[in-house]
């Protein structure tokens, strides 16, 4: 009982360091309207701010995973160091003007020490897991996705001034960093035996991995393009029907309350998964979000009562089954490789989101807001075969304790 009790106090601190920590993930893409309208930033010059930051993930990913330093390092010393130097970039920001390249670098550098972060964090809940591994990582999820959602409420808390939200975020950080002293690891937790580079292979290699990891990747092709690009959306719709400061404030508000709600959703999906099954769980998911995607857009314009609904339902459900990929490829791998594994293929999945997140301007420019996210129900619709052929494979039976 004492262990159990001390499990969720745990978790608790964990997801509260992943709550402030990934506050620095959209700091810059939250203040993306004030900024251009500040200075006027391009198309390209927009996406820059948050595909620096998936650029930098990915790097710091691959180097991570090739050195097996997520399987061999200290999670904790791992975790506070990478949150106290993204702390540092971000903060750096408001050194030079917004138009300098620096800004893209500290972007990056950011994004190198977010995989830190995230992935590690995922490890270290994973070392508490006996029978509820979906839950757990639901935790770790939802942890951060409400803080990426939180600078978008750093940004309607701070008015008009952009510094505010980054400064607060990279605050934010630095507690997070000093608070993951305070975590304790699992039982389960164990050093990984000698690192080789082909066990990268793995992930392609073993069918049931491989499938796990294009479930992953079709999720990954929707999730960031949308929370990049859903506040420009929800101000060029509030924009239509009302005042341009009121349109400001409100769809910073629906911003947060959309993307925050995944954080709901991953709790409650976690917790499903591991009685329904991660099959279920993330092809209803997937199913749902993607017909948002494609739907969206006929909603633009409209009432934000009417608008507002949807977005939070396509917030919701966009998020809910990422937890159970990374569930899913820690049940299916080899004890050893399980946090190569997860940076693998969180590292996979940010490559992909660089193409869907400069996809978007263009989108919105040839086919309008009516129909510019139609396109990213491309990939919740190819998670949902990926999915749906882990099902038939003899080795779902290590999902969720035998429940598909």
């Amino acid at each position: 009982m004492e262990q159990s009790q001390g499990k969720w106090i745990f978790l608790a601190v964990l997801a509260l360091c992943q709550v402030a920590a990934m506050a620095l993930w959209f700091s810059a893409s939250a203040v993306v309207p004030a900024l251009t309208l500040e200075y006027s930033l391009s198309p390209f010059q927009q996406a820059l701010f948050t595909s620096s930051v998936q650029v930098g993930f990915v790097v710091g990913s691959l180097v991570s995973t090739l050195s097996g330093a997520a399987d061999r390092l200290p999670p904790r010393l791992f975790f506070l160091i990478s949150a106290l130097i993204a702390a540092a970039a971000n903060a750096a920001m408001l050194l030079p003007e917004a138009t300098s390249p620096l800004l893209p670098l500290f972007r990056f550098i950011t994004g190198v020490c977010m995989a830190g972060i995230y992935p590690v964090g995922m490890r270290m809940a994973a070392t508490w897991a006996k029978g509820d591994m979906g839950l757990l990582v639901g935790v770790l999820v939802g942890a951060l996705t409400l803080g990426s959602a939180t600078p978008h409420l750093f940004n309607a808390v701070g008015g008009i001034d952009w510094r505010f939200t980054i400064q607060a975020s990279s605050w934010a950080a630095v507690a997070a960093g000093l608070g993951i002293l305070f975590f304790r690891l699992g039982p389960a937790y164990g050093r990984a035996p000698q690192f080789h580079i082909r066990q990268v292979l793995f992930a392609w290699r073993i069918k049931s991995l491989r499938l796990a990891n294009l479930g992953y990747l079709g999720h990954m092709w929707e999730l960031y393009a949308m929370w990049a690009w859903i506040g420009l959306f929800l101000l060029a719709s509030f924009s239509q029907s009302m005042s341009a400061d009121q349109a400001a404030y409100q769809a910073k508000l629906a911003t947060f309350a959309t993307v925050g709600i995944g954080a709901i959703g991953c709790l409650l999906a976690g917790y499903l998964a591991d009685r329904l099954g991660r099959t279920t769980l993330t092809i209803t998911a997937m199913l749902i979000s993607g017909s948002c995607a494609l739907g969206i857009g006929f909603f633009f314009g409209a009432s934000p009562w009417l608008l507002l609904p949807i977005c939070l339902i396509w917030g919701f459900s966009i998020v809910a089954d990422s937890a159970q990929f990374s569930a899913s490829i820690a049940e299916l791998a080899e004890t050893g490789i399980i946090g190569t594994m997860l940076t693998l293929q969180t590292s996979l999945g940010f490559t992909l989101t660089l193409v869907t997140i400069h996809l978007m301007p263009y989108a919105v420019e040839f086919l309008g807001w009516h129909y510019a996210f139609a396109p990213l129900a491309l990939g919740p619709f190819l998670g949902v075969w990926a999915m749906a052929c882990l099902r038939k494979h003899p080795d779902a039976i290590k999902l969720a304790c035998g429940k598909k």
